[in-house]
């Protein structure tokens, strides 16, 4: 290859590489300003709303009755927090050791053949869950509402099941995902010096693979407080303090139930409920990566 072959080779590349610089630049302002959009957009419908109604009022009242001017989210706030914290409890364990079986245990093949149902069910619409809900998970819970004398209707019970079985699948998928970028030789290295299967497991390969089995638990809860349909089809909707078999509103449901009816001081209400859900799922996050870095840190 000549002198001008190798120039002009080199002159290609600075500029493919100066090209690919201003996509990657542009890429992330785009996704940075579309969330400091989102936020001043957020604040500025749902902050005038909470300041008229009044922050305690707002927040801490457990009487929600636009017609009568009470919009108070205490019972939606409660719901959505012991929903949301009920399908984390017991879907991250589940979906831990589902990882562990899939990477570690399953064969290839059979591994394989089962996350791609896996994540095949991370990709069903949420309509179809709720109806599956409604369907095959609400009537055990109706027949336990009636052994305990209670009104057979949806309940917090349905809901978090529902939330269970749908944030499964993503948080399946990243950790199987996390656990195999974990270099063999670590569980090799282990194993040499005397350790048993699981030991390698749970004292190597997950501590290894922390950060991003974290990050499908934070996709996941981020799923579960967000979810909206599914949960309406089962939660049976009123606006209550939260009971395990009671029936319960999240504050998803509460915006998308009464958006169509809504106007003025209302509509502004529902504005500062998707306010407190926006600065909720921020904290979540907040609180997951200083946990991580945490983590990090002392690692």
């Amino acid at each position: 290859m000549d002198n001008t072959s190798i120039l002009h080779s080199a002159k290609t590349k600075s500029t493919v590489e100066r090209v690919m610089h201003i996509i990657f630049i542009v890429c992330g302002l785009t996704a940075v300003i579309t969330v400091a959009f989102i936020s001043l957009y957020m604040i500025f419908s749902g902050g005038p709303a909470i300041a008229k109604i009044g922050v305690a009022e707002f927040l801490f009242s457990d009487v929600w009755n636009p017609e009568q001017g009470a919009f108070g989210i205490l019972p939606m706030i409660l719901s959505s927090i012991v929903a949301t914290g009920v399908a984390v409890l017991i879907a991250v364990p589940v979906g831990l050791a589902a990882a562990i079986f899939l990477t570690h245990m399953a064969g290839k093949k059979s591994g394989e053949a089962f996350l791609f149902v896996i994540e095949l069910l991370a990709s069903i619409p949420s309509v179809v869950y709720g109806l599956l809900g409604a369907i095959l998970i609400a009537p055990g819970i109706f027949e336990i509402q009636k052994a305990m004398n209670l009104p057979q209707s949806g309940s917090l019970a349905a809901a978090a099941i529902v939330l269970v079985i749908m944030i499964l699948p993503t948080i399946i998928s990243v950790s199987v995902a996390a656990i195999k970028a974990v270099p063999p030789a670590y569980n090799d290295a282990s194993l040499a010096l005397g350790s048993s299967k699981i030991q390698s497991i749970f004292k190597v390969i997950i501590p290894a693979a922390k950060n991003g089995i974290t990050a499908g638990i934070v996709l996941g809860v981020g799923r579960a407080i967000g979810e909206t349909m599914a949960v309406m089809m089962v939660a049976g909707n009123a606006a209550v303090m939260p009971e395990l078999f009671g029936p319960v509103r999240l504050l998803t449901v509460g915006i998308s139930l009464e958006w169509a009816y809504s106007s003025g001081i209302h509509r502004e209400a529902l504005y500062g409920i998707g306010l407190v859900l926006f600065v909720f799922i921020m904290i979540i996050n907040v609180v997951l990566s200083a946990i991580l870095k945490k983590g990090g840190d002392k690692s």
